[in-house]
Protein backbone atom coordinates (compact mmCIF):
# COMPACT_ATOMS: atom_id res chain seq x y z
CA UNK A 1 0.00 0.00 0.00
CA UNK A 2 2.79 2.56 0.38
CA UNK A 3 3.51 2.29 -2.75
CA UNK A 4 0.41 4.81 -3.32
CA UNK A 5 0.72 6.93 -0.25
CA UNK A 6 1.61 10.10 -2.37
CA UNK A 7 -1.82 9.20 -4.96
CA UNK A 8 -3.87 8.27 -1.40
CA UNK A 9 -2.70 11.59 -0.06
CA UNK A 10 -3.21 13.48 -3.09
CA UNK A 11 -7.02 11.94 -2.93
CA UNK A 12 -7.56 12.95 0.54
CA UNK A 13 -6.44 16.30 -0.02
CA UNK A 14 -8.75 16.61 -2.87
CA UNK A 15 -11.52 15.69 -1.01
CA UNK A 16 -10.72 18.03 1.87
CA UNK A 17 -10.56 20.76 -0.55
CA UNK A 18 -13.95 20.01 -2.90
CA UNK A 19 -15.85 19.31 0.47
CA UNK A 20 -16.93 15.81 -1.06
CA UNK A 21 -15.99 12.33 -2.26
CA UNK A 22 -18.44 13.29 -5.15
CA UNK A 23 -16.80 16.63 -6.46
CA UNK A 24 -12.97 15.15 -5.92
CA UNK A 25 -13.60 12.27 -7.57
CA UNK A 26 -15.09 14.55 -10.67
CA UNK A 27 -12.24 16.75 -10.14
CA UNK A 28 -9.71 13.77 -10.52
CA UNK A 29 -11.57 11.87 -12.88
CA UNK A 30 -12.01 8.58 -10.63
CA UNK A 31 -15.11 6.54 -10.21
CA UNK A 32 -16.42 7.63 -6.58
CA UNK A 33 -16.16 4.07 -5.05
CA UNK A 34 -12.30 4.25 -5.78
CA UNK A 35 -11.62 7.74 -3.85
CA UNK A 36 -13.74 6.29 -0.55
CA UNK A 37 -11.48 2.83 -1.22
CA UNK A 38 -8.12 5.33 -1.06
CA UNK A 39 -9.19 7.26 1.73
CA UNK A 40 -10.19 3.68 3.89
CA UNK A 41 -6.65 2.61 2.66
CA UNK A 42 -5.19 5.64 4.16
CA UNK A 43 -6.88 5.95 7.44
CA UNK A 44 -6.00 1.92 7.89
CA UNK A 45 -2.57 2.55 7.02
CA UNK A 46 -2.36 5.86 9.75
CA UNK A 47 -4.63 3.66 12.25
CA UNK A 48 -6.45 7.59 12.74
CA UNK A 49 -10.23 8.46 11.41
CA UNK A 50 -9.36 11.32 9.10
CA UNK A 51 -13.02 12.14 7.91
CA UNK A 52 -16.30 11.68 8.97
CA UNK A 53 -18.83 10.51 6.39
CA UNK A 54 -22.94 10.63 7.09
CA UNK A 55 -24.91 10.67 4.26
CA UNK A 56 -25.42 14.07 4.12
CA UNK A 57 -22.36 15.70 4.97
CA UNK A 58 -18.44 15.60 5.07
CA UNK A 59 -16.37 16.39 8.14
CA UNK A 60 -12.60 16.83 8.77
CA UNK A 61 -11.25 15.00 12.19
CA UNK A 62 -8.99 16.89 14.29
CA UNK A 63 -6.02 14.46 13.46
CA UNK A 64 -7.76 14.71 9.35
CA UNK A 65 -7.20 19.02 9.59
CA UNK A 66 -3.45 18.69 10.74
CA UNK A 67 -3.03 15.83 8.81
CA UNK A 68 -4.34 17.89 5.45
CA UNK A 69 -1.54 20.93 6.19
CA UNK A 70 1.46 19.18 6.74
CA UNK A 71 0.49 16.81 3.52
CA UNK A 72 0.02 19.87 1.17
CA UNK A 73 3.64 21.09 2.46
CA UNK A 74 5.12 17.75 1.70
CA UNK A 75 3.46 17.06 -1.67
CA UNK A 76 4.14 20.87 -2.58
CA UNK A 77 8.14 20.30 -1.74
CA UNK A 78 7.90 16.74 -3.73
CA UNK A 79 6.53 18.85 -6.67
CA UNK A 80 9.08 21.27 -6.95
CA UNK A 81 11.82 18.43 -6.68
CA UNK A 82 10.37 16.48 -9.46
CA UNK A 83 9.81 19.69 -11.51
CA UNK A 84 13.24 21.16 -11.20
CA UNK A 85 14.81 17.93 -12.20
CA UNK A 86 12.31 17.09 -14.82
CA UNK A 87 12.80 18.12 -18.48
CA UNK A 88 9.14 18.16 -19.19
CA UNK A 89 7.59 19.94 -16.66
CA UNK A 90 7.29 23.92 -16.35
CA UNK A 91 10.37 24.78 -14.35
CA UNK A 92 9.27 25.85 -10.58
CA UNK A 93 10.36 26.09 -6.83
CA UNK A 94 12.14 28.67 -4.72
CA UNK A 95 14.38 30.16 -7.38
CA UNK A 96 17.43 32.66 -4.40
CA UNK A 97 18.62 35.34 -6.47
CA UNK A 98 21.76 38.21 -5.55
CA UNK A 99 21.34 41.23 -7.69
CA UNK A 100 23.12 44.47 -7.37
CA UNK A 101 21.14 47.17 -6.25
CA UNK A 102 21.64 49.41 -8.98
CA UNK A 103 20.28 46.65 -11.79
CA UNK A 104 18.17 45.05 -9.35
CA UNK A 105 16.18 48.82 -9.42
CA UNK A 106 16.92 49.93 -13.15
CA UNK A 107 16.84 46.52 -15.21
CA UNK A 108 15.37 43.71 -12.94
CA UNK A 109 12.61 44.93 -10.60
CA UNK A 110 10.96 46.85 -13.88
CA UNK A 111 10.52 43.59 -15.97
CA UNK A 112 10.25 41.07 -13.80
CA UNK A 113 6.32 40.69 -13.72
CA UNK A 114 7.40 39.45 -17.73
CA UNK A 115 9.36 36.57 -15.86
CA UNK A 116 6.87 35.68 -13.30
CA UNK A 117 4.34 35.81 -16.50
CA UNK A 118 6.21 33.37 -18.01
CA UNK A 119 7.04 30.94 -15.27
CA UNK A 120 4.27 31.46 -12.35
CA UNK A 121 5.71 28.74 -10.78
CA UNK A 122 8.97 29.71 -9.76
CA UNK A 123 8.95 31.77 -6.57
CA UNK A 124 11.58 34.51 -6.55
CA UNK A 125 13.71 35.05 -3.53
CA UNK A 126 15.32 38.72 -4.12
CA UNK A 127 18.61 39.58 -2.04
CA UNK A 128 19.66 42.87 -3.33
CA UNK A 129 22.80 44.69 -1.72
CA UNK A 130 26.22 45.75 -3.43
CA UNK A 131 28.22 43.71 -0.80
CA UNK A 132 29.74 40.31 -2.17
CA UNK A 133 28.16 37.68 -1.80
CA UNK A 134 29.33 34.07 -0.80
CA UNK A 135 26.87 31.74 -3.23
CA UNK A 136 27.27 28.83 -0.93
CA UNK A 137 27.22 30.18 2.55
CA UNK A 138 24.12 32.08 1.92
CA UNK A 139 22.26 29.19 -0.03
CA UNK A 140 22.07 31.65 -3.79
CA UNK A 141 20.98 29.76 -6.31
CA UNK A 142 22.30 32.55 -8.99
CA UNK A 143 24.12 35.93 -8.51
CA UNK A 144 24.60 39.08 -10.85
CA UNK A 145 27.82 40.41 -10.33
CA UNK A 146 28.96 44.36 -11.59
CA UNK A 147 32.74 44.35 -12.45
CA UNK A 148 35.14 42.06 -12.95
CA UNK A 149 35.31 38.83 -11.62
CA UNK A 150 37.42 37.34 -8.94
CA UNK A 151 35.58 33.92 -8.28
CA UNK A 152 37.21 31.14 -9.59
CA UNK A 153 35.08 28.49 -7.90
CA UNK A 154 31.89 29.43 -9.61
CA UNK A 155 30.66 29.11 -13.52
CA UNK A 156 30.04 32.27 -14.87
CA UNK A 157 28.90 33.92 -18.03
CA UNK A 158 29.41 37.82 -19.42
CA UNK A 159 26.78 39.34 -20.12
CA UNK A 160 28.04 42.17 -22.04
CA UNK A 161 29.25 45.52 -20.41
CA UNK A 162 27.39 48.38 -18.87
CA UNK A 163 27.60 52.71 -19.77
CA UNK A 164 28.75 54.55 -16.23
CA UNK A 165 28.18 58.09 -15.98
CA UNK A 166 29.54 61.29 -14.49
CA UNK A 167 26.88 63.43 -12.96
CA UNK A 168 26.67 66.36 -10.21
CA UNK A 169 23.42 68.43 -9.56
CA UNK A 170 22.58 71.40 -10.52
CA UNK A 171 22.64 72.81 -6.72
CA UNK A 172 26.72 71.39 -6.75
CA UNK A 173 27.65 72.43 -10.02
CA UNK A 174 25.94 75.95 -9.16
CA UNK A 175 28.05 76.30 -5.80
CA UNK A 176 31.75 74.72 -7.14
CA UNK A 177 31.21 75.47 -11.25
CA UNK A 178 31.35 72.43 -13.51
CA UNK A 179 34.49 70.76 -14.75
CA UNK A 180 36.21 71.33 -18.09
CA UNK A 181 38.64 68.96 -17.70
CA UNK A 182 39.61 65.56 -16.01
CA UNK A 183 42.52 67.74 -14.50
CA UNK A 184 39.67 69.97 -12.99
CA UNK A 185 38.37 67.23 -11.31
CA UNK A 186 41.44 68.03 -8.49
CA UNK A 187 39.64 71.10 -7.45
CA UNK A 188 35.65 68.99 -6.75
CA UNK A 189 34.26 66.78 -4.09
CA UNK A 190 33.13 63.01 -5.19
CA UNK A 191 30.97 60.61 -3.30
CA UNK A 192 32.81 57.77 -4.21
CA UNK A 193 31.92 54.35 -3.36
CA UNK A 194 34.15 51.56 -1.27
CA UNK A 195 34.08 47.73 -1.12
CA UNK A 196 32.84 46.77 1.67
CA UNK A 197 34.65 43.36 0.99
CA UNK A 198 37.99 44.38 0.31
CA UNK A 199 37.73 47.91 1.60
CA UNK A 200 39.12 49.75 -1.46
CA UNK A 201 37.60 52.92 -2.79
CA UNK A 202 36.81 52.45 -6.41
CA UNK A 203 38.73 54.58 -8.97
CA UNK A 204 36.85 56.18 -11.69
CA UNK A 205 37.85 55.15 -15.11
CA UNK A 206 37.76 57.33 -18.04
CA UNK A 207 38.50 57.13 -21.47
CA UNK A 208 40.95 60.01 -23.01
CA UNK A 209 41.89 59.71 -26.67
CA UNK A 210 41.68 56.09 -26.90
CA UNK A 211 43.18 55.71 -23.56
CA UNK A 212 42.17 54.76 -20.33
CA UNK A 213 42.90 57.27 -17.54
CA UNK A 214 42.50 56.75 -14.14
CA UNK A 215 41.24 59.09 -11.52
CA UNK A 216 40.39 59.64 -7.69
CA UNK A 217 39.32 62.63 -6.66
CA UNK A 218 39.01 63.44 -2.93
CA UNK A 219 35.99 62.16 -1.42
CA UNK A 220 33.60 64.43 0.56
CA UNK A 221 31.59 61.50 1.54
CA UNK A 222 32.41 57.58 1.26
CA UNK A 223 29.50 55.11 0.70
CA UNK A 224 29.44 51.16 0.05
CA UNK A 225 25.65 51.16 -1.22
CA UNK A 226 24.56 52.38 -4.49
CA UNK A 227 21.27 53.60 -3.15
CA UNK A 228 23.07 56.08 -0.97
CA UNK A 229 25.47 56.75 -3.09
CA UNK A 230 22.84 58.14 -5.74
CA UNK A 231 21.06 60.05 -2.79
CA UNK A 232 24.48 61.95 -1.67
CA UNK A 233 24.26 63.11 -5.41
CA UNK A 234 21.17 64.17 -5.50
CA UNK A 235 21.65 66.27 -2.22
CA UNK A 236 24.90 68.22 -3.98
CA UNK A 237 27.21 66.73 -1.82
CA UNK A 238 29.54 65.82 -4.74
CA UNK A 239 30.03 64.49 -8.04
CA UNK A 240 28.98 60.83 -8.26
CA UNK A 241 29.50 57.96 -11.39
CA UNK A 242 27.43 55.27 -11.80
CA UNK A 243 26.12 53.10 -13.67
CA UNK A 244 23.89 55.07 -16.59
CA UNK A 245 20.18 53.14 -16.25
CA UNK A 246 20.21 54.09 -12.71
CA UNK A 247 21.15 57.37 -13.19
CA UNK A 248 18.92 58.10 -16.53
CA UNK A 249 15.60 59.17 -14.85
CA UNK A 250 16.96 61.93 -12.46
CA UNK A 251 19.16 63.02 -15.56
CA UNK A 252 16.17 62.91 -17.64
CA UNK A 253 14.29 64.52 -14.62
CA UNK A 254 16.79 67.61 -13.96
CA UNK A 255 17.50 66.67 -10.76
CA UNK A 256 21.57 65.30 -12.03
CA UNK A 257 23.61 66.96 -14.87
CA UNK A 258 25.91 64.64 -16.83
CA UNK A 259 29.43 66.23 -16.52
CA UNK A 260 32.96 65.58 -18.60
CA UNK A 261 31.08 63.93 -21.71
CA UNK A 262 34.04 63.87 -23.43
CA UNK A 263 35.35 61.66 -21.17
CA UNK A 264 33.37 58.94 -20.91
CA UNK A 265 33.81 56.37 -18.00
CA UNK A 266 35.20 53.02 -19.02
CA UNK A 267 31.87 50.22 -19.58
CA UNK A 268 31.59 47.90 -16.01
CA UNK A 269 30.90 44.64 -16.85
CA UNK A 270 28.17 42.15 -15.57
CA UNK A 271 28.25 38.44 -15.14
CA UNK A 272 26.09 35.83 -13.82
CA UNK A 273 27.19 33.09 -11.89
CA UNK A 274 25.92 30.10 -10.22
CA UNK A 275 27.68 27.38 -8.47
CA UNK A 276 29.88 24.82 -9.96
CA UNK A 277 27.65 21.51 -10.10
CA UNK A 278 27.15 19.28 -12.20
CA UNK A 279 23.68 19.94 -13.02
CA UNK A 280 21.96 23.02 -13.28
CA UNK A 281 18.26 23.24 -12.64
CA UNK A 282 15.86 24.28 -14.92
CA UNK A 283 14.45 27.16 -12.46
CA UNK A 284 18.28 28.63 -12.45
CA UNK A 285 18.41 27.93 -16.63
CA UNK A 286 15.77 29.83 -17.38
CA UNK A 287 16.39 32.72 -14.96
CA UNK A 288 19.76 32.96 -16.78
CA UNK A 289 18.63 32.74 -20.08
CA UNK A 290 15.73 35.15 -19.84
CA UNK A 291 18.03 38.04 -17.72
CA UNK A 292 21.13 37.20 -20.13
CA UNK A 293 18.37 38.30 -23.24
CA UNK A 294 17.19 41.12 -21.11
CA UNK A 295 20.32 42.72 -20.53
CA UNK A 296 21.51 42.50 -24.26
CA UNK A 297 18.07 44.65 -25.11
CA UNK A 298 18.86 46.94 -22.27
CA UNK A 299 22.81 46.97 -23.45
CA UNK A 300 21.18 47.97 -27.14
CA UNK A 301 19.10 50.65 -26.03
CA UNK A 302 22.06 52.27 -23.73
CA UNK A 303 24.14 52.37 -27.03
CA UNK A 304 21.57 54.24 -28.60
CA UNK A 305 21.58 56.87 -25.95
CA UNK A 306 25.32 57.77 -27.03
Amino acid sequence: MRSKMIEYINIFMQVVEQGSFTKAAEFLQLHRPAVSKAIQHLEDDLGVKLIHRTTRKLSVTAEGEEFYHRSKTILSEVNDMMASFSTTLPPRGRLRLDVPLSLAHAILIPHLIKFKEKYPDIEVVLLSSDKKTDLITEGVDCVVRLGELQDSSFISKRLGEIRMVTCASPAYLEAHGNPESLDDLQNHKAVNFFSDHSREVMEWKFIDKNTVVSQRSASSMLVDNSDILLSCGLSGLGIIQATYPALKPHIDAGELVEILTQYPPVSKPVSVMYPDREYLSPKVRVFIDWFSELFSQQARSMVDCY
